[in-house]
């Protein structure tokens, strides 16, 4: 029996070969379409500043999305090459086909995403959700946790109104006074809260065993064609990511990420360094590691990917499982990119 390579080595392998290719002088495309949303993150500041297109020469096409099912919608027809989508609109799409793979996790959601409550509508525990009309964009991290939580609470969506709203139509309900709750992400999130209160975070369900993440994907069609391009695209997201690290404990609305997101996404400035916090950014050892990106089946990524298949498969979202969801996951970019620190 031959004996299988190791980890270490075979991304080794991968990045060499990656790198024999950028050594060669291939030049980066022409065009790169690029789909990002609106998550406080540090990555809009290098979108803000144009760190991308000075860094590779390339021109790039920036497209937002509201939700991850558009821009999973996006990839799939080709339309954009590499989009931010959540851990469950991405599982969504593997389980249905689309051939994309997962390259980069750009934030452990933690307690970024809630589920929250008015105040007065007389939600105070789980059971008070009977009846209650809770928005949620469908097909994303907040709805997948919504099921679950729904299912831990002994409840079942014959129970509560779950009704499919985008972000800024949740906000326009909210003020209206149409909904009794909303599981949703910043800036929305932070806006609710002023008159809510939170029922349960993203953090506590994936203590249960559920965990959601925010991930770069791409067209395996255009990482083959243009590895560099990916690999240098995620040293600029981590560099970005580890500018904000130095800057965590003392971050405030006066420094350079936090005006860039402001003026990416929106939203008030101090919600931007408040909502910033909830997130976890993994640097590029810890991405390649088994907590993330490596390891194939036994990596955090693809469990992840598979137990959230699973559990859209029971919920009847999905129609069937993949053999593997771990060829969905590839580290030898973010593998590279930490070559290209060095």
């Amino acid at each position: 029996m031959s004996k299988r390579p190791s980890l270490k080595r075979t991304l080794g392998m991968t990045a060499l070969s990656i790198g024999l290719t950028m050594a060669s002088g291939v030049s980066f495309a022409k065009e790169v379409t690029i789909g990002y949303q609106g998550m406080f993150n540090p990555w809009k500041y290098a979108i803000d500043q144009e760190l991308v297109e000075k860094e590779t020469g390339v021109e790039i096409k920036w497209r937002k999305f509201d939700s991850g099912a558009k821009a999973i919608s996006a990839i799939a027809s080709g339309s954009v090459d590499l989009t931010v989508a959540g851990s469950s609109p991405i599982a969504t799409a593997v389980s249905r086909g689309v051939d994309v793979e997962l390259v980069w996790i750009m934030e452990n959601i933690a307690e970024a995403e809630a589920l929250v409550v008015r105040d007065g509508s007389g939600i105070k525990s789980p059971s008070d959700l009977k009846g209650k009309r809770i928005a949620v964009p469908f097909v994303s991290t907040t709805h997948y946790h919504m099921l679950f939580a729904l299912k831990e609470f002994g409840l079942t969506e014959k129970d509560v109104k779950l009704v499919n709203m985008q972000p800024n139509a949740i906000n326009a309900a909210w003020a209206r006074g149409d909904i009794d709750g909303a599981f949703i992400w910043d800036p929305v999130l932070g806006s609710i809260k002023k008159d809510g209160s939170v029922l349960i975070s993203s953090k506590e369900l994936s203590s249960w065993g559920k965990p959601t993440f925010d991930g770069l994907i791409a067209s395996k069609e255009f990482t083959s064609e243009s590895p560099e391009f990916v690999a240098k695209l995620i040293k600029i997201i981590a560099e970005t990511d580890e500018m904000y690290r130095q800057a965590r404990v003392t971050f405030s609305v006066d420094h350079p990420i936090a005006k860039s997101v402001n003026k990416v996404v929106g939203g008030e400035p101090e919600q931007v360094v408040e909502a910033m916090a909830l997130y976890d950014f993994p640097t590029i050892p810890t991405q390649v590691s088994c907590q993330w990106l490596g390891c194939k089946m036994e990596g955090g990524a693809a469990k992840a990917l598979l137990y959230t298949s699973e559990f859209l498969l029971e919920e009847k979202k999905i129609n069937a499982l993949q053999e593997d969801y771990s060829v969905f996951v590839n580290p030898a970019y973010a593998h590279m990119a930490l070559t290209l620190t060095n």
